[in-house]
């Protein structure tokens, strides 16, 4: 996915916690000892990175991402791994990773069926590849992305940005992609709930990534308003609850398979 601007890690970073947190779960159930080389697939900003290195000290790390102010962010958090801008559509390292590991990054990439066990081919013998991608394209917060994109003056240009998103597989799917491959795949399905403070706070979380497509190809003017319509809709799903905060649902499908 091309996108006109270059993604901001300042702005992925103000929910960093809870973008975390996701990562963090996907590793807990990684069922490797030990890792000689582990990359981050989607590296972002390196808070995943960060993780991998703190649960697997000897290895060597590679981040790879397209953004270059995600890799600049990435570098100075984890300063020893080794960060690399490419496509992760065609990306292919330069030996077998013990562990190829893509937090919310695969959702952007088309055509899982063909994706996921080219991934899996990557690993080494023993190895594991992890992954968790974001399944929210049918919640409130992104059907009302497509439909603020449909009703406004900008419907000729955005009416099918959501679009630029894969359409993210099921879970028996992807069991059945990785079997072939593996002596073991896990799959699961969470749901989070974020207390967040109002549907502002969503349109600020998502500004950063699920958002993007519907902005990028506005004005400054026109971006303001369609965050205004965006937000004033959003406040009908997301009625504020104790001490005034929001619950932000967030599906998310996780796989863990390890090769044969």
């Amino acid at each position: 996915m091309k996108l006109k601007e270059d993604w901001s890690a300042a702005t992925y970073l103000r929910f960093e916690d809870e973008r975390t947190r996701p990562a963090a779960d996907l590793l807990a159930r990684v069922p490797l000892e030990a890792a000689s080389l582990a990359v981050d697939l989607g590296c972002g900003p390196g808070n995943s990175t960060a993780l991998i290195a703190r649960r697997f000290p000897e290895a060597k790390l590679v981040g790879v991402d397209s953004s270059p102010d995600m890799l600049r962010a990435a570098q100075k958090r984890v300063p020893d791994a080794a960060f690399v801008e490419a496509d992760l559509a065609d990306w292919s390292p330069d030996r077998t990773p013990d562990l190829v590991f893509a937090n919310a990054a695969l959702q952007w990439l088309p055509d899982h069926e063909t994706l996921f066990p080219r991934l899996m081919r990557l690993v080494a013998p023993g190895g594991a590849l992890a992954v968790q991608i974001p399944d929210n394209r049918s919640e409130p917060s992104h059907a009302l992305m497509a439909e603020v994109a449909r009703d406004g003056r900008w419907a000729g240009r955005i009416a099918h940005a959501g679009e630029s998103r894969a359409e993210i597989l099921s879970g028996e799917a992807y069991f059945d992609l990785l079997a072939p491959h593996a002596d073991s795949v896990d799959v699961w399905r969470t749901t989070y709930l974020h207390p967040l403070d109002g549907a502002g706070a969503i349109a600020s979380w998502l500004k950063a990534t699920g958002l993007r497509p519907y902005l990028d190809p506005l004005d400054e003017e026109e971006r303001k308003v369609f965050l205004a319509l965006y937000v004033d809709r959003l406040r009908a799903f997301y009625p504020e609850r104790g001490a005034g905060k929001v619950l932000l649902r967030f599906p998310r499908l996780f796989v863990v398979a390890t090769r044969r």
